[in-house]
């Protein structure tokens, strides 16, 4: 009777789905995909999906999915003791044979151990033992740093799962033990074994060295798995349609992986390289098999536009009679043909990202762009019959100013006396949401040595931007808290002694100022400290790709207030050199 609530809760979620697998158990290997917020924060989160739908690819492999319970049932169920069950067969989760969470955002580490709790499982890697599911922990953190989830993995799934979800099948074919297993998968390119490594620290705290344990066949450094290639790969998109998610019965579709911008700040942009274009058939393929199931469709990637074939997806997009939602784009590539298809589709919103108001940061960020060729994207949004601007800034950012900040909002005036004018002769004004959030300088970037900038002046500049803002007609900006961001800042930077916070604060609330001074974590050494002399850092255990001496340069190269420019950027700039001269 404990698991009642659950069943029925399943059933009805499975009741509303298109596109879920249901697979015997028997002779398979069983894997209960976790992911670490709700069933409708999970459910529009297109990595989830495409891990599932890979999973269950494998004839070999059965996969079912978890959640965690809605919050108004999430104190009875961890009261009545139930077993945590999946979603497709109701099976407790401690009977599979691997528990898998895809984690894409810091916030929902406390969550990961939160859904190990209601299944029965220790959190603490060490704690377990071989008749417990191997936890195995994957998604875009750990792209970035794996470290404060370290203790809670038996295996650290780092990279695309195209590669990986392979990988995992051969482990288990060849091992005959959970201890084989473990050295088998240390030998799969994109596995990270916390437990074979003893971390070394320096007299100061930083660390000294990852020591492979010996017998373990441990590499020095784990290398990222990525495709090399997307030719032969069905692009991500969405498997199961349900209307209790975020995005609705929306068909989302990953078209391109990478962006060739590289943006200073963007962990993203360096960590999905090199940029991988999915084939344009097959997108519309699938977009046909979906039109059935959904109305609408969502463009995923860092860089849209960098598909050869944008136009042509677009068009036959909108021919299946898609309403189409683009991703953020990229100003340099908005074209008035691109405005014109998605306006037909139904588009009103148009999202870009200046990140700053001022053309001397963008330099020192490598935001390839200038405050006159934004207004002059903005004519063009507007004029194609746009209605609104949804913006993204940073504040915080290197050799920040307070004319920096007056720049947004000069900025944001210019947009904002654009969208008037061709709103009033249409008749109906539309407007701007910004966004602000303040710079947390993330691993695998430039900016990975940067220390994140003082708490009490973030607050200030927060305060100024707001007081900016104040009173500006059809203007609307969301401002981030310094708090929010610190806390970010420690999970994002911090190494496995940041665990403790981790399980203090998933145990408290997510109280994290009381979780950090409970488990007597020096937060400011994680945050507040220049790693510029770090011999090595957390994040080092993962070879992302690309080398510390690009970044070094590349934080050189900001400081200077130098653009790397694109690709693209540089055959401009080589076209125009003869007319400059």
């Amino acid at each position: 009777m404990k698991n009642w609530p659950q069943r029925e809760r399943a059933l009805d979620l499975l009741s509303k789905e298109v596109g879920y697998v249901r697979k015997p158990h028997g002779g398979r290997l069983r894997v209960a995909l976790a992911f670490p917020n709700t069933y409708f924060v999970g459910m529009s989160n297109l990595g989830f999906q495409t891990v599932y739908k890979l999973f269950n690819a494998e004839s070999d492999i059965v996969c079912e999915r978890v959640f965690l319970p809605p919050k108004t049932e999430l104190a009875a169920q961890l009261a009545s003791g139930a077993p945590l069950l999946t979603i497709e067969s109701q099976t407790p989760v401690g009977d599979f044979d691997v528990l898998a969470f895809s984690v894409s955002f810091e916030w929902d580490y406390t969550n990961v151990l939160t859904l190990m709790r209601l299944a029965g499982i220790k959190p603490r890697a060490e704690s377990r033992t071989a008749h417990d599911p191997l936890v195995i922990i994957g998604g875009a953190v750990t792209f970035v740093n794996p470290e404060p989830l370290a203790l809670f993995a038996d295996a650290i799934a780092a990279g695309e799962g195209e590669v990986l979800i392979p990988a995992l099948l051969r482990a288990f074919n060849g091992a005959e033990d959970r201890a084989g297993l473990l050295k088998l998968l240390a030998t799969e390119r994109g596995f990270y074994i916390p437990s074979f490594y003893d971390v070394r620290y320096a007299a100061n705290g930083t660390i000294e060295a990852f020591v492979p344990r010996e017998g373990t066949g441990a590499p020095p450094v784990v290398k990222k798995a990525a495709l090399k290639t997307t030719e032969a790969v069905d692009p991500p998109a969405t498997m199961i349609f349900t209307p209790d998610t975020e995005f609705g019965s929306r068909f989302l579709v990953e078209i391109v992986r990478g962006c060739a911008n590289l943006c200073r700040f963007c962990w993203a942009g360096y960590n999905y390289l090199p940029v991988r274009s999915f084939p344009k058939e097959r997108i519309l393929q699938l977009a046909e098999e979906a039109r059935k199931h959904s109305s609408r469709a969502g463009l995923v990637s860092i860089a849209l536009c960098d598909h050869p074939d944008i136009e042509e997806i677009l068009t036959r997009l909108s021919t299946m009679g898609y309403a189409i939602s683009p991703a953020s784009l990229r100003l340099d590539d908005i074209t008035p043909r691109i405005l014109q298809l998605l306006r037909e589709s139904g588009e009103r919103t148009i999202t870009i990202a200046p990140e700053t108001g001022s053309d001397r940061l963008r330099r020192v960020i490598n935001k390839t762009i200038t405050n006159d060729e934004i207004l002059a994207s903005a004519e063009m949004i507007f004029a194609s019959g746009m209605e609104n601007l949804k913006l993204y800034f940073m504040i915080g950012l290197p050799t920040e100013t307070d004319d920096d900040l007056v720049a947004i909002r000069d900025l944001v005036v210019q947009l904002r006396g654009i969208m008037l004018a061709h709103g009033k002769g249409r008749g109906h004004l539309g407007k701007i949401v910004g966004s602000v959030n303040p710079l947390v300088p993330k691993p695998g970037t430039a900016y990975q040595w940067m220390a994140m900038e003082d708490d009490r002046l973030v607050e200030r500049k927060i305060q100024r931007m707001r007081s900016l803002m104040a009173g500006i007609d059809n203007v609307y900006f969301n401002i981030k808290s310094e708090r929010h961001s610190f806390y970010q800042a420690l999970l994002s930077l911090g190494d496995r002694r940041v665990a403790p916070a981790i399980e203090v604060a998933e145990r408290n609330g997510g109280n994290w100022r009381a979780a950090v001074a409970e488990a007597g974590i020096d937060a400011d050494f994680f945050v507040f400290r220049d790693r510029s002399n770090d011999a090595v850092l957390p994040w080092d255990i993962i070879d992302g790709g690309m080398k510390s001496e690009f970044f070094r340069s590349e934080l050189e190269k900001s400081l200077r207030e130098e653009w790397t420019l694109p690709p693209k950027r540089q055959r401009e700039n080589a076209r125009l050199l003869p007319v400059l001269q």
